[in-house]
């Protein structure tokens, strides 16, 4: 690994099958580079409620996920402006809104994600992020991490956080709205664009796939004649493994730990409490990837789920 500090920036490198990962820190982002080329950048400043990672690229530089409302008059969809990028957050904590908490909105429940510590440390960012209530009350801690690498034309996220109730108990309302949530791309969406979605249960479109649990989940189309996609892995040390899938024809996809009823009437609603000073633990991996089948991506999580501890 190589350090150096140039221009008030720290910049980080590693190297993941041969390519090099380099992460440099700002003030309010971390830029993150694959083989030299732009991968994306993780987001942490005060002008928005909550981290989040955009945009996500192919190895070819493809964007694969939508650009707005980060950038603006690209002629993309102009819905759910809080699906930026790749992002983590939860609609019902303790009555608070993580999730559709965009400034814009105003809404009087509104939490605020503040990252408080951000380092970086070879391929990987480690941060620690207060959720506050509205009046800035801390309802959770996440102590989060995330690791970026590649394998041939892979580019992979983990993501491993473990969130802490602070003070209090914190219930998580059963709630399709959370947790690890990604915004494809308009051109890789089934409603206007090429993109299928299949999980690892066999479920093929939204109409199959959407609430049901399952190890992974995948969102594949063809972007500008290339075939792209991405694969969101559930570890099975993961909380509530496995995860049921909040996964739309528009381009959201969501794993969610935490809902049960909210997409399966026929279930209890789970209404998870967190105890004081208890926490859970989440791991996820993101993959994004050129031509891939189901067993193809069945064989990467298999990989991941039994070479991790």
């Amino acid at each position: 690994m190589r350090l150096s500090m140039t221009f008030g920036s720290l910049l980080l490198c590693a190297v993941s099958f041969g390519q090099a990962i380099k992460l440099t820190k700002d003030a309010d982002r971390v830029r993150v580079k694959i083989g030299g080329a732009p991968f994306g950048e993780l987001y942490f400043g005060p002008d928005s409620p909550k981290p989040y990672f955009a945009p996500l690229r192919s190895a070819s530089g493809k964007i694969v996920t939508r650009q707005w409302p980060m950038v603006k008059d690209l002629g993309e969809t102009k819905d759910h402006q809080h699906h930026r990028g790749l992002w983590l957050g939860y609609i019902d904590v303790n009555g608070f809104n993580f999730w559709e908490n965009e400034f814009s909105y105003h809404r009087a429940n509104a939490g605020k994600m503040v990252a408080t510590k951000v380092d970086v440390h070879g391929g990987s960012v480690h941060l620690l992020i207060d959720w506050l209530d509205p009046s800035g009350v801390k309802v959770l801690t996440e102590d989060r991490t995330m690791t970026f690498s590649a394998d041939g034309a892979l580019r992979i996220v983990d993501f491993d956080a473990t969130l802490t109730a602070a003070g209090k108990p914190a219930v998580f309302g059963d709630d399709k709205d959370g947790a690890l949530g990604i915004r494809m791309a308009d051109k890789l969406t089934e409603k206007t664009g090429t993109g299928v979605i299949t999980n690892s249960a066999g479920a093929r479109t939204m109409k199959e796939a959407w609430g049901k649990p399952a190890d992974w989940l995948d969102y594949s189309g063809t972007l500008d004649d290339e075939p792209l996609g991405i694969a969101i892995f559930d570890h099975p040390k993961s909380f509530h493994h496995p995860a049921r899938w909040h996964a739309r024809d528009y381009g959201l996809v969501s794993a969610n730990p935490f809902a049960d009823r909210a997409y399966d009437p026929s279930q209890p609603a789970r209404n998870y409490k967190l105890e004081a000073g208890a926490s859970v633990h989440l791991r996820y991996r993101v993959v994004v990837h050129g031509k891939l089948d189901a067993a193809g991506i069945q064989k990467l999580y298999d990989a991941w789920a039994k070479g991790s501890k």
